[in-house]
């Protein structure tokens, strides 16, 4: 069968379809426009596409024979998946497979940020080290403090149970309670009004849907304490970012670490640029070889357990099998 893929990806995922199937990748060495998405998929059985790619009805139709829409990603938001199933396209995921590396994106930002990780190596490079300084970039410890959070799923678990090194209060917010987490290391469920209030660091882990776009906006950035940090690795979209750039800009809270923005796949907002308070990586949460190249075989399996006419492992929409 023919299968497409919207961008080079780990050639280990490439490589196991080619066993199998005939694979056309794209030499763009970019986002494709609309117009090349629907002519990479017309005639093809299956594609692997990026969460840079929207899928919409459009390319859905130009995708007469497709049986699978495979994403190289944990959200599928950029997919209209309702559109899919009303056709019997089957969409699949990768979880999973990343929620370590994404975790420790989200520690890497929590500690960046509260330590003055990315100012203190700017003013190196500038030559204006002089020696040390009792009152130098002074940051806020992590021991035993209390961290926030919102999304206590496979990746915002992993993230609690890494701060036990740092003896911290975890408290959650989530639509359902985590009993699991909740026994095993006492992680307590509050409201999200309660959880960014009182927390230290929020730390933030839910997919995007309607009812989660926008759920830290002013009133919940108001809450929080000015030595508190906010850390975003799930999609810009969960967080306000205008408002978050003034909160930023007035100190009322310490700072913030930022892994999405909103405007992907057109890149981060400029207005966070100047501010010394921010680290801001591009995306980085699966960015390790383990998470990638398992991200692309996972991707692949699932292309094939469809063409196969088994059940893949990830699929969003069961319901068209």
């Amino acid at each position: 069968m023919d299968i497409f893929v919207t961008r080079k990806i780990p050639e280990v995922g490439i490589q196991k379809l080619r066993e199998r199937h005939d694979v056309e990748v794209s030499k763009k060495s970019r986002n494709l426009t609309k117009e090349e998405l629907i002519e990479g998929v017309k005639e093809k059985d299956a594609v692997l596409c990026l969460l840079t790619d929207t899928i919409d009805e459009d390319i859905i139709d130009a995708g007469k024979d497709l049986k699978v829409i495979s994403n190289y990603a944990v959200g599928y938001d950029n997919i209209e998946v309702e559109c899919a199933t009303e056709r019997g396209i089957a969409v699949t995921n990768t979880p999973g497979v990343l929620t370590e590396a994404t975790a420790e994106i989200a520690w890497t930002l929590i500690m960046a940020v509260s330590r003055n990780v990315v100012p203190g190596d700017k003013f190196v490079r500038q030559d204006r080290f002089e020696g040390w300084d009792p009152t130098l970039m002074i940051g806020h410890e992590l021991h035993g403090k209390t961290l926030g959070i919102v999304g206590m799923g496979n990746i915002g678990s992993k993230v609690a149970e890494m701060s036990q090194g740092f003896d911290m209060d975890v408290i959650y917010y989530n639509r359902s309670r985590n009993e699991e987490m909740e026994e095993k290391m006492g992680a307590r469920y509050v409201e999200l009004n309660e959880l960014v209030s009182r927390s230290d660091f929020v730390s933030i882990h839910v997919p995007l849907t309607d009812e989660t776009e926008g759920m830290i906006g002013k009133e919940e950035l108001e809450m929080m304490d000015e030595n508190s940090y906010l850390i975003n690795t799930a999609r810009g979209e969960v967080v306000d970012e205008d408002t978050l750039v003034e909160t930023l800009k007035e100190g009322s809270i310490a700072g913030a670490g930022i892994d999405v923005y909103a405007n992907e796949p057109h890149g981060a907002n400029p207005d966070y640029y100047d501010l010394d308070n921010v680290v801001l990586t591009p995306h980085l949460g699966s960015a390790s070889h383990r998470a990638r190249e398992g991200m692309a075989l996972m991707a692949a399996e699932n292309i094939l357990s469809i063409l196969e006419g088994k059940e893949p492992e990830n699929i969003v929409n069961p319901e068209v099998l």
